[in-house]
Formats: C-alpha cells, sequence, structure tokens
C-alpha cells in the first residue's frame, strides 16, 4: 500500500512541477485516518495525501478550489487522482495557530502577539460563511448537507457512548435521549443558511509570516454562524482566556455585521447553545481517541473542556429545561479523576477580594458558592486613630501600624496556612478558581491590608494567577 500511495504522489509531483521528488516524508498523525506527506524536489515542495474515503475528498477538494478562487486563503490544489484516492496540495509549513499561541504564551503569556492573530483569523471567517457560502456546492457535503437535526443527533450520541459511558458518568438513558431532542430542537431555531465550517479551531488554521491559512473543512455543510465561533474560541487546549473570548467574540460579531444585519441579542441566546454542542461533540472525540482507541494523549484536552464546561454552567443560562443532560455535565465538572487526566497542571486563579460588612458580602461572580470570607473586624483599627482615617490600607503608614500588631500577625498566619492547605489541593485536583475574601467595618484599612498581604504571599510562594480587587476603594 505504501508503495503505491506513494507512486500516486510521485506521478501527481511530476504533473504538477515536472520535478522527480527526492524525498516523500511521512507527516505525524493528528485527528484523522488521512495520511499526509511532505513530498521535495531540488526546487520546491508539496504536500501530498492520501484517503480512502472519496467523498471525503471530493468535498475538500472542490471546496478548496471554490474558497481559492474566491480568494481565501486555503492551499492550493496542485493535482488530484481520485481513483488512486491522493492529490497534491500547496505546502502551509508546520506553524499552527495553536503551536504559535503554545510559544507565545510560554514566553510571555496570553499576549497582545497572540491576540491579534487571533483577530486576523476571525475576519476571514465571515467570508467563508457567508461570502462564499452562497455559492457553494452543498450537495457534495459530507456526511451530510447540513448540520441538521440527524447531525446534531450524531453528535450527542457520540457525546453519550464515547464519552460519558465509556467515563462512567452514570444517567437516566431515556430522560437524556429526551434532553438531546429538546435540545436539538432549541438549536434548529437559530437561522442555518450558512457554510458551517465545522472544525474551525486553532490546529487547522496554518500561519506563513504570521497570517492565516485555512485547512480540514471537508466536513463543512450548512448551518448557524454561532458554531464556528464556538469552535475557536472553546477550543479546548488552547485555554482562551474568558476576557480574551468576549472581546473576539465581539470582534467576530462586528465583522459579520459588515456583511448582513443580525440580532445581537439573538445571536448570542444561540451562541452559547452551540457552544455546548461543540464542547459535547468534542468531548466525545477524545473520548472515541482516549478512551476507546487508547491514544491517550487525546485524553489531554479532557481537563482544559471540563474547565470550559464548569465556566459555562457558571455563567450561561440556556432558554430550554435540559435537566438530565444538565445533570451528566455537573457530574463531570465535578470528577477530580476527568481534571487529572493526561497528567496536565491547569493553572490555578485566586480572586482576593476586600469589602465592608455595610455593603454586604461580595457576590461569587464566578459561580462557585465556595471560597472563604475572612473577618478582619476583630483586629486592632486603625480608621479609630485621627492619623489614619482618610489613608487606606494601601499605605505606608496604615501598613506599618498594622504590620506591629501581634493580633495581625497570628490572624494572616492562620489564613496562610488555610489557603495554603487548598491552593495545593486544588493544584492537585486541577480545579482553577478559588475566592478569598476579607471584610472589615468600612473596607479601608484592615480588609485591603489582608488582601494584599495574602496576595504577596501566595505570589511568593506558588505559580498561581492572582487578582486582588478592592471593592470600597473603588467606590471613592
Amino acid at each position: 500500500m505504501k508503495k503505491s500511495v506513494e507512486q500516486g504522489l510521485t506521478n501527481l509531483y511530476l504533473e504538477w512541477c515536472n520535478e522527480k521528488p527526492v524525498k516523500i516524508e511521512p507527516l505525524p498523525a493528528h485527528g484523522s485516518y488521512r495520511q499526509y506527506y511532505r513530498i521535495f524536489s531540488e526546487e520546491r515542495t508539496a504536500i501530498g495525501a492520501f484517503n480512502e474515503d472519496r467523498a471525503e475528498n471530493i468535498a475538500f477538494l472542490t471546496f478548496s478550489k471554490h474558497f481559492y478562487d474566491k480568494s481565501l486563503p486555503v492551499p492550493e490544489i496542485y493535482g488530484q487522482n481520485l481513483n488512486a484516492n491522493v492529490y497534491l496540495e500547496q505546502d502551509l509549513g508546520d506553524i499552527t495557530l495553536f503551536s504559535f499561541l503554545s510559544d507565545i504564551r510560554e514566553k510571555e503569556g496570553f499576549s497582545n502577539t497572540i491576540i491579534k492573530v487571533y483577530e486576523k483569523t476571525i475576519r476571514f471567517l465571515p467570508r467563508f460563511q457567508i461570502q462564499a457560502g452562497k455559492s457553494i456546492n452543498y450537495k457534495l457535503c459530507y456526511p451530510r448537507h447540513s448540520f441538521d437535526k440527524q447531525s446534531m443527533l450524531w453528535d450527542l450520541n457520540y457525546f453519550k457512548y464515547y464519552f460519558l459511558k465509556l467515563a462512567q458518568i452514570s444517567f437516566d438513558e431515556q430522560k437524556l435521549e429526551d434532553d438531546f431532542l429538546k435540545f436539538t430542537k432549541y438549536l434548529l431555531s437559530a437561522e442555518r443558511d450558512f457554510f458551517l465550517y465545522r472544525d474551525f479551531q486553532s490546529r487547522n488554521v496554518m500561519l506563513m509570516d504570521k497570517s492565516p491559512y485555512f485547512i480540514d473543512y471537508q466536513g463543512g455543510r450548512k448551518g448557524a454562524l454561532q458554531y464556528d465561533i464556538a469552535s475557536l474560541l472553546y477550543d479546548a487546549k488552547a485555554d482562551i482566556p474568558n476576557d480574551i473570548r468576549l472581546h473576539l467574540l465581539e470582534k467576530y460579531i462586528k465583522e459579520v455585521q459588515k456583511y448582513i444585519k443580525i440580532d445581537r441579542n439573538q445571536f448570542l441566546e444561540f451562541y452559547y447553545g452551540y457552544v455546548f454542542i461543540r464542547l459535547m461533540q468534542a468531548l466525545g472525540a477524545y473520548g472515541f481517541r482516549g478512551f476507546y482507541e487508547r491514544k491517550t494523549h487525546f485524553l489531554r484536552s479532557v481537563p482544559y473542556a471540563i474547565q470550559n464546561l464548569e465556566y459555562l454552567l457558571n455563567h450561561v443560562q440556556l432558554p430550554v429545561r435540559i435537566s438530565e443532560l444538565t445533570r451528566a455535565w455537573s457530574t463531570l465538572i465535578q470528577s477530580t479523576r476527568l481534571r487529572q487526566l493526561g497528567n496536565v497542571e491547569l493553572k490555578v486563579t485566586v480572586r482576593i477580594q476586600s469589602f465592608s460588612y455595610k455593603r454586604g458580602i461580595p457576590w461569587d461572580e464566578k459561580g462557585h458558592g465556595g471560597g472563604f470570607v475572612f473577618d478582619c473586624r476583630a483586629l486592632p483599627n486603625p480608621g479609630r486613630l485621627p492619623q489614619y482615617v482618610d489613608l487606606t490600607g494601601t499605605d505606608d503608614a496604615v501598613i506599618s501600624y498594622l504590620k506591629q500588631k501581634e493580633d495581625v500577625k497570628t490572624f494572616l498566619h492562620n489564613v496562610y496556612r488555610i489557603i495554603e492547605q487548598v491552593v495545593e489541593n486544588y493544584r492537585k485536583r486541577n480545579f482553577t478558581d478559588l475566592m478569598v475574601a476579607f471584610g472589615c467595618t468600612g473596607g479601608q484599612h484592615r480588609s485591603v491590608y489582608c488582601a494584599n498581604q495574602l496576595h504577596t504571599f501566595l505570589k511568593g510562594k506558588y505559580d498561581v494567577d492572582i487578582e486582588v480587587r478592592h471593592r470600597e476603594l473603588e467606590m471613592k
């Protein structure tokens, strides 16, 4: 088989450039059964592909030519032989959006450098979905012409059988099936007259000179706009921070509005529904490849997907009652075992706040309902002394005063021991969010000082993200 594939690719290469290949190098396999090769001659390179699924090949080759004719950045097709299941395409290099963000993030975090490339990527998405989607031949879509009820149920059952069952998550099968039907009915009420790329994620965006090129759209079909932007922004291992997700989503909405009018609120209502179904499709794929096929590297994405699911459950209220599906999701996010798959280490975020009891205990906007609230009102109060009344816990004089008090030292020592224990436990179990609040009478002196001291302590001991907010000082 290998010799016949290489001969077929050699013939296409000769037809394309009239040069004989000097080397044909297999490329690493990823999430598909297609086989890719980099083909070298003295002057140039190309990518050869072998895929025994003829219908999928026809979809990819037809879409590629259509997008290329529309001046979209996709690989140029150099040659094809459908009878031999091979084709030849432009070599776009080895840098994917995912590998780029992983490299940059290690050096400088999720920086503006990464955000700018994501913004470039997003600008092209409506051109695929709306401009090129108007004239595409949907009859060639593989395996169905649209992301319809049948397609959705395939994805949901994929999630049920290859993730929930293999992860040993219990559920009532009939109630879950009933929820699947209600959920698909809701999603199908969105406008779905656009090209749905289907796998619009960071590994399917190639970068040449930091400009995006797009691959792997052979599963494209007619569907809703929301699905593809959900795929990109909730791409599990890309692990995009939530504030940046929201920024990029707004960029996308503005870009779409250059082509068509959309109701922003209605778009967002359906958007989160499509985020959920995409997340379930991805978990089904991780389960199939990881649990079933024993390709354990796929399981490294599961903790990130569980983290995304937790965020959604704490922030999104879908306008459809799906209690059994919601119960299954809730069971997933409570599973320490799933959070620890693949030896992934997610970063803990500790959110520290100071506040005044006069205005009530802070609301946990993450929705976990956990964390700690420490009452500082039993500590010596500098606010009762005239020289400190107009100062805060950030001022040197107040800091010096509180540092000298043994009661404050003992209080903070005990706080540190409690928070140390929890942070270490969260890191082991891949739980990612902890809220710690300090309250005093006015929210100006003791609570502010203690919050800042905890920040300094944690920063010096752990590699965690820390957010500090002084609620009452923000009001001044």
